[in-house]
């Protein structure tokens, strides 16, 4: 019995001895304000998904001066030639391999870096925001299911590296119209993109196995 009087003592004790406990819980509204400031962001991502639709247009007008041009049109050729950087000699009177696999390779930067914004978007308020609660919806992007913090930064850096190569292969199609300290700091660049990602998976790796045991 002076065993358990002493436990029950001990317990009692045990609670009283944190004086901080009633003040801890006198804060809970402002650890709720802080963790509502999280709703910030949601004006961020709204301005993504205005940005996605800039690039949406700029991709519908590029095409169009694309199939223009196909047929004759002198004014989307030279509009072509103007966005793309592309230099001649001898002014175009049509369209030739390199101006078209310049703009197709434009075009697939578009949807390389529109890719990017919706894994930001979709990604970024999932993980940061709210639960968008797609678990039943057949469209659920596949890497949606495991995303955290770690995930998005590696596939973000991913996504970079692909749009970096896009860039650099149109430069290297168009050498002839880039000095050539550009093309070097371009592929130097390129490289960094590319040391980076690596080192961003191997610390994720690290931190993961480090987690595990």
């Amino acid at each position: 019995m002076s065993r358990i009087h002493s436990d029950e003592a001990g317990t009692s004790s045990g609670k009283t001895s944190h004086p901080g406990y009633q003040a801890s819980a006198a804060l809970r509204p402002l650890p709720s304000l802080i963790f509502a400031s999280r709703w910030l962001q949601l004006p961020l991502y709204l301005g993504l998904i205005a940005a996605q639709g800039v690039y949406v247009w700029h991709f519908l007008v590029e095409l169009w001066h694309l199939v223009e041009a196909v047929f004759g049109n002198q004014e989307a050729l030279q509009a072509l030639v103007t966005n793309i950087g592309y230099k001649s000699d001898v002014p175009l009177q049509h369209l030739n391999e390199t101006v078209i696999m310049l703009v197709v390779l434009a075009l697939i930067d578009v949807v390389m870096i529109s890719n990017l914004l919706i894994m930001v978007i979709v990604g970024g308020y999932e993980t940061f925001v709210s639960r968008l609660g797609l678990e039943s919806h057949p469209d659920q992007p596949e890497w949606l299911s495991h995303v955290n913090a770690s995930v998005l930064k590696v596939k973000l850096a991913l996504s970079i590296i692909g749009i970096s190569s896009i860039h650099l292969l149109k430069s290297f199609i168009n050498a002839g119209s880039y000095e050539v300290h550009v093309l070097m700091w371009q592929t130097i660049i390129h490289v960094v993109f590319l040391l980076s990602a690596l080192a961003i998976a191997l610390t994720d790796k690290l931190t993961s196995s480090a987690h595990q045991h």
